[in-house]
């Protein structure tokens, strides 16, 4: 049984950072496309970006400004990481990482190309 768990969510100021970490156990990581995802209250969950299993591809969610966010991958120790700058009050969420092997072009931005998730850690950011 493959299982995710995010890690690294919290409180924030307009403005700061987060790293956010998603470790998985029960497989071998690089066998996965990475996901992350989020669902502010009241909102539809969001693409954020993925990450192909290599690392070599990134696609990021159309909301996402380009250099705010940014993923990476360490197959090695089964890890995946969010790293976010300059936040703000919008990137308040729950924030959950997904892995799926299908071919990358079926799933990227799609959740339901996704076949694990993690619960996911929450991000608030004050203004």
């Amino acid at each position: 049984q493959v299982r995710l768990e995010e890690s690294g969510g919290g409180w924030v100021q307009a403005g700061g950072s987060l790293r956010l970490t998603c470790t998985v156990s029960g497989d071998t990581f690089g066998t996965y496309h990475m996901g992350w995802f989020r669902q502010a209250p009241g909102k539809d969950n969001e693409f954020v970006g993925a990450i192909s299993w290599n690392g070599y591809t990134t696609v990021y969610g159309d909301s996402i400004v380009m250099g705010r966010f940014t993923m990476s991958r360490d197959n090695a120790k089964n890890t995946g990481f969010l790293q976010m700058h300059s936040l703000t009050p919008d990137d308040t969420a729950v924030y959950r990482c997904a892995a799926g092997s299908r071919p990358w072009s079926d799933l990227k931005s799609t959740a339901e190309g996704y076949t694990y998730w993690g619960q996911g850690t929450q991000v608030t950011v004050s203004s």
